[in-house]
């Protein structure tokens, strides 16, 4: 066996170990030219935001349980680019855009914050959404529920127990999703691995053994009925 085949049989055995896929990150600034796209320049980063990317991914993997590439979606390369634009962050078709002017508006650490808003849109690319069937509260709270997990909860996040309904979505279905887990540990992971084919508020049920409004209820309850 040559030298050749040795590096490549050792590369195709590191692979094997690791279980994982490659996936790309790229870095696009698109907004140079406004203050948020140079303070995401100066004090994020393009490097810190890909390795962000990379670490996000394979926490969200934890979190899912997700340990063989057959377990995840197939995704190839996620590319972020930091736009001009209203709002926070959204993410299509495994592209992450983020708002310069959040950046730019933002009061506190921004670097922490950005980071958490990595790791909630990283999830959007890797969750399954029940063939587009799940409710958009849902898919919200799972993401900003790996962000808790993440510990990067910003402190305006509302407390345990606050919201009006299980799938107001964000913070609110997050904290909800939270107590879930506390009930039966790996809970969200399952609820995600059953979102794969599409989506029943059954789901609950079958996991937990009570409807959703009951453990929407019960998690009220316990928090003492917060609005």
């Amino acid at each position: 066996m040559t030298m050749h085949q040795h590096a490549l049989c050792f590369l195709v055995f590191l692979a094997a170990m690791q279980g994982t896929q490659a996936v790309e990150y790229t870095v696009t600034n698109n907004a140079l030219t406004t203050p948020g796209g140079v303070i995401f320049r100066d004090k994020i980063g393009a490097e810190y935001a890909k390795q962000t990317l990379d670490s996000a991914t394979k926490f969200i993997w934890s979190v899912f349980k997700q340990n063989a590439p057959a377990d995840r979606k197939d995704v190839q390369k996620v590319s972020l680019f930091v736009d001009d634009m209203d709002g926070v962050a959204y993410t299509s078709n495994d592209e992450i855009h983020v708002s310069a002017r959040y950046v730019n508006s933002y009061n506190g650490d921004v670097k922490t914050e950005i980071t958490g808003v990595l790791y909630h849109e990283m999830t959007h690319v890797w969750q399954w959404n029940g063939n587009n069937q799940a409710p958009g509260g849902l898919i919200e709270g799972i993401a900003d529920f790996v962000r808790l997990k993440a510990n990067y909860a910003p402190s305006h996040w509302v407390k345990p127990g606050q919201g009006q309904r299980w799938n107001q979505g964000y913070d609110v279905t997050a904290r909800f999703l939270d107590y879930c887990d506390s009930l039966q540990n790996g809970f969200v992971a399952q609820l995600n691995k059953l979102m794969r084919s599409g989506y029943s508020d059954q789901f609950f049920v079958q996991l937990l053994g009570k409807t959703v409004d009951q453990l929407w209820q019960d998690y009220k309850a316990k928090y003492g009925n917060i609005a």
